[in-house]
């Protein structure tokens, strides 16, 4: 007998819909955290992107929100560590964060307003959704950072490296834009670099001197720190949208 949640299901656009993320929300917010989400997370978001506000999918206003700077997107960015820190570095840039783990979101929507960065906007939501409502080759550099490993090998059809995701990813990057990804589980590895070269992307076999530092402007994140702790190492892959 099959298990329901393996069971798929329909997006609104028809297509088969798996979860490539595990929860919505974890423990507790604190009362800080629930403040940042009632004053701050409406003010931030990019625009009209659920198919609930938006059924006809109309393309966001990228001009209105960040001018003609460079967009880069970050699927599913965790505590925001990495986010904050790109946009802090690069203010030039425009940044869209998705993260349906709604804890994530809170704990971002603190960083932002310690740092004071202005070229954050977050989709507390699906990735895929996102896709939908950008322009096509709109996007400059993508990161994809320790994504929910699905362990189980009947589960793997869950990872966002499968071409359900990879190909509107694909549709949504300028070409020559840069996707990178960072696992510490290495079958994940393998998924990623059987994949997503079938959905248009090149693997750019770089070698960095410290596998810890594996890009110049990295920062490492909480969920990688728990791989070290754990005695897993990270693997960093770089690929080009072609």
């Amino acid at each position: 007998m099959s298990n329901p949640s393996d069971t798929p299901k329909t997006h609104p656009s028809g297509a088969p819909w798996r979860n490539f993320y595990g929860r919505f929300k974890g423990k507790g917010l604190r009362k800080s955290q629930e403040a940042w989400l009632d004053e701050d997370l409406a003010a931030l978001s990019p625009g009209k992107v659920s198919w609930e506000d938006n059924p006809e999918r109309e393309a966001l206003d990228l001009a209105g929100l960040f001018g003609d700077r460079d967009l880069w997107l970050e699927i599913g960015f965790g505590g925001g560590e990495h986010m904050i820190h790109q946009a802090s570095q690069n203010p030039d840039v425009g940044f869209i964060g998705c993260e349906p783990y709604i804890n994530g979101v809170a704990m971002l929507l603190g960083k932002i307003r310690e740092a004071g960065a202005e070229n954050i906007r977050i989709h507390p939501g699906d990735a895929r959704d996102m896709f939908d409502v950008l322009p096509s080759e709109s996007v400059s550099k993508a990161f994809l950072l320790y994504p929910d490993p699905w362990p189980k090998k009947r589960h793997h059809r869950r990872r966002f490296v499968t071409q359900e995701h990879l190909v509107p990813l694909h549709g949504v990057m300028k070409p020559g834009a840069i996707l990178r990804v960072a696992t510490d589980i290495p079958d994940y590895v393998r998924q990623t670099l059987q994949e997503v070269p079938k959905a248009g992307f090149e693997w750019l076999a770089e070698t960095a001197e410290d596998w810890r530092q594996p890009w110049g402007d990295w920062i490492s994140t909480r969920y990688e720190q728990k791989a070290f702790r754990e005695g897993r190492k990270a693997h960093y892959l770089t690929f080009r949208r072609v």
